[in-house]
């Protein structure tokens, strides 16, 4: 059958007058669906060592990050309503992750700050005042006090590659026999063991692995060789480096960070 158009013009105009309320009503729950939808929550990069105990430790098993510094940067991105991910580096690449854009948003677990260090990245305040002293077992504690007895061929000192301990040795132990072992996590086992005689490292570090292992004693680590200030770091002219260095001044005012030091640290000392 033939339709005119007036027709089909009253046709459309009674199916609109249909569908209007339909599309009227439907308007308020799409909007309503779109205000409860959760917004994409942001992550906070954050490069760590997880060999570095009391400050950063990876569990090989679980992958789980833990530590002094862990806890923190989990505070850090709670403080920036964001999400932490956990990024591994190693010592010898930290300072190349750090400036690969879009790698690391910051960098923790006892970092030191360095003159060469702060050519390439942005450090937040100190939080940590530390410095290298030995590690050794109980009975070489005697022997290995002064960086004269240290520094014979006859000694046999390990370091883990990368780090500052590895600057401390090729600086100050020139003549020393020099063992280079690449897991930090396993090497105070080898002293030990008795395949290696001395480890320099951060008193913190000599301290806290000395209360792990019975046997080891971290050797007068309230009066380390050096000091350095610890801090946590960033890439080079970072839009966080501010909110850092403002979050890091409240979390040390607040008890924030001595929360997080008491929960992990040990003071053996010899």
């Amino acid at each position: 059958m033939f339709t005119t158009p007036r027709k089909i013009t009253l046709s459309l105009l009674a199916c609109a007058a249909v569908a209007a309320p339909l599309v009227a009503s439907s308007t308020p729950a799409a909007a309503a669906v779109e205000k409860t939808r959760p917004t994409r929550e942001k992550t906070l990069k954050v490069c760590t060592t997880g060999d570095y105990k009391p400050l950063t430790y990876r569990d090989p098993s679980s992958g789980k990050y833990s530590g002094i510094d862990v806890s923190m940067a989990r505070n850090f991105a709670h403080y920036l309503k964001e999400k932490p991910e956990f990024v591994p580096t190693s010592w010898p690449t930290l300072m190349n992750d750090i400036a690969t854009p879009g790698k690391c948003d910051i960098a923790v677990g006892g970092i030191s700050i360095t003159p060469q260090r702060q050519q390439q990245a942005d450090f937040t305040q100190p939080y940590l005042m530390d410095g290298k002293t030995p590690i050794t077992t109980t009975a070489n504690a005697a022997r290995f006090q002064t960086i004269q007895q240290i520094d014979n061929k006859n000694v046999r000192v390990i370091v883990n590659p990368g780090g500052t301990n590895a600057d401390f040795v090729k600086q100050y132990l020139p003549n020393a026999t020099v063992i280079t072992w690449p897991d930090n996590n396993t090497i105070f086992d080898q002293i030990l063991q008795g395949h290696a005689d001395v480890m320099i490292t951060d008193a913190i570090e000599a301290k806290y692995e000395a209360a792990q292992h019975p046997g080891l004693v971290a050797v007068h680590p309230d009066k380390p060789f050096t000091t350095a200030e610890k801090a946590y770091m960033l890439p080079k002219g970072s839009k966080l480096t501010g909110k850092a260095d403002t979050w890091l001044a409240r979390a040390l005012q607040n008890g924030t960070f001595q929360r997080a030091y008491d929960r992990w640290i040990s003071t053996p000392s010899a």
